[in-house]
């Protein structure tokens, strides 16, 4: 299932000449596992809630393949790059899959719910 590095970054060009070494070099850290950019640093249109600074989304094959990206020595190596300048906050989730259907988790949460005698919880 096709997993997801979403980073919440925090910096104002002009950037540092060592977070351009790190966007020059970032992509082939990427590329044994599978990894490709989604959004690379675009600024959010907040509907609801609050969102500081730049979004990326990189997009992986699955979880594992983005875990091993991220702990990769290749990508530590360059990570401080962009860390000691740009401060944020790097998540990596799994995608919902193909078949999402949140219509049928909704039923299976609710029927969960009424097992446990009703409860919200």
């Amino acid at each position: 299932m096709t997993a997801y590095v979403l980073g919440q970054l925090h910096g104002c060009p002009p950037l540092h000449d060592e977070v351009l070494t790190y966007m020059e070099r970032i992509q082939a850290t990427m590329d044994p596992f599978g990894g490709r950019f989604i959004v690379h640093g675009e600024t959010p249109d907040v509907r609801e809630g609050a969102w500081e600074g730049d979004l990326v989304l990189l997009e992986f094959p699955d979880i594992a393949k983005a875990r091993a990206w991220y702990d990769s020595p290749a990508y530590q190596e360059i990570k401080h790059l962009r860390a000691d300048h740009i401060p944020g906050t790097i998540m990596l989730v799994d995608g919902c899959g193909p078949g999402h259907d949140s219509a049928a988790m909704a039923a299976g949460i609710r029927a969960a719910q009424q097992d446990r005698g009703g409860r919200d919880e």
